[in-house]
């Protein structure tokens, strides 16, 4: 096991969880199908017990003004090295188109603690320069559904006093442009905006491009969802790219794409990803499957599929309890990229193995680093730029 993991993870794991994963890992599949976690490392025990408990811009959109490094730290050959962290979908709260109270009954058995989600990841959210989110749902104290909204299963609400765990955990930047933003209407993403400013985090949305300044490097991000509006983003994206990177030394794209319960991405987002990529951005992340995907190195530049779930209230017991974070570093001399090495996190989505209890968790147990690696490496034989392999520390 990398040292790395033993020392900034400080979460056991029980004999009795290694010996099942033993005997439920599974063969490989052809390389034409996906695989999934589920399928290399086995199904979660069932539980003995159940845990308690399209859009249009908003009108005013408030951001706050990020504050430089006064001075950035240099390294010995006068380069500064920024770390960049992301990862997936950040969905806490509740359905309001259900009776369950998964979310509040777990936040009450931990003394109503909001920091409880990001518990196991604080230490490597603090250790970094940026950590980026995809914030998917609404914060917001009174809600109306809109009446195309009306028949949907999910509607994700959280109180905007949630907002306040993300600086709290390290998270610098929301990416908000999703499909789950609009679940309220205009008013609901508004107060969404206004909540992450209200806390100092800056957002990004499809109208809204966030800028973040550290080390003396001025960092963008866009986001957008795609699902069928594909044609219209092969000339959106790109330009609006270029335009970011004429002034900025990084531009990051989140995108929520793909199919849901996808292992591997669909030819759209392959075409969408490389051009992003051709037209200036430095670094491709996506989400919505709630899965994780393979990632590409694509001109020097890297596009992460997805990231899958990351604290996910939307449902107390996933089919696939796995994700991953990601983390890139680049080294940057005289407005020049001439460095990025990446490293993945692999992880549970929650601290518990029979529930999802909503606080991601690193994985210490071989077997289980090893077979996220093996689930993306088995879905990556179509894409012609997958990547050789899948570090678990800096090289």
């Amino acid at each position: 096991m990398n040292s790395h993991i033993g020392v900034a993870f400080r979460v056991a794991v029980a004999d009795i969880e290694v010996l099942a994963l033993l005997c439920l890992a599974l063969p490989f599949a052809c390389a034409e199908e996906e695989i999934s976690y589920g399928e290399l490392f086995g199904a979660p025990a069932t539980p003995t017990q159940l845990p308690s408990a399209g859009a249009q811009p908003a009108q005013e959109q408030i951001a706050p003004t990020p504050v430089p490094t006064a001075t950035p730290r240099l390294e010995g050959d006068g380069s500064v090295l920024l770390t960049i962290t992301a990862v997936g979908d950040v969905t806490i709260g509740r359905n309001v188109q259900s009776s369950s109270t998964i979310f509040a009954k777990e936040l009450k058995r931990q003394d109503d603690d909001i920091n409880f989600i990001f518990r196991n990841v604080k230490d490597i959210f603090a250790q970094d320069d940026i950590t980026i989110v995809n914030f998917e749902g609404v914060l917001a104290e009174d809600y109306s559904i809109p009446s195309k909204k009306r028949n949907n299963s999910f509607l994700f609400l959280a109180p905007t006093a949630y907002a306040q765990a993300l600086p709290d955990n390290g998270v610098e930047i929301a990416t908000i442009e999703n499909n789950h933003i609009d679940d309220f209407g205009d008013d609901g993403r508004a107060s969404t905006q206004q909540a992450l400013a209200d806390v100092g985090v800056t957002w990004s949305d499809e109208y809204h491009m966030a800028e973040y300044e550290t080390q003396g490097v001025k960092v963008a991000v866009l986001s957008y969802k795609t699902f069928d509006y594909y044609d219209t983003l092969y000339t959106k994206v790109p330009a609006e790219v270029a335009a970011a990177k004429a002034n900025h030394d990084l531009v990051i794209v989140a995108f929520h794409w793909g199919a849901e319960k996808d292992y591997a991405p669909n030819a759209n987002q392959q075409k969408l990803g490389r051009m992003t990529i051709d037209a200036g951005a430095d670094l491709v992340i996506g989400h919505h499957s709630h899965r994780i995907n393979p990632i590409e190195k694509y001109n020097g530049k890297y596009i992460v599929y997805s990231l899958g779930n990351f604290s996910f209230a939307g449902n107390n017991k996933p089919d696939d309890m796995s994700t991953f974070i990601f983390q890139t570093r680049f080294r940057i001399k005289n407005g020049e990229i001439i460095a990025n090495p990446f490293r993945i996190i692999p992880c549970r989505i929650s601290s518990k193995t029979d529930y999802n209890d909503f606080a991601p968790t690193p994985y210490t147990a071989e077997l289980q680093i090893s077979n996220v690696i093996k689930t993306m490496q088995n879905n990556s034989k179509k894409l012609p730029y997958a990547v050789d392999s899948y570090p678990l520390d800096w090289e």
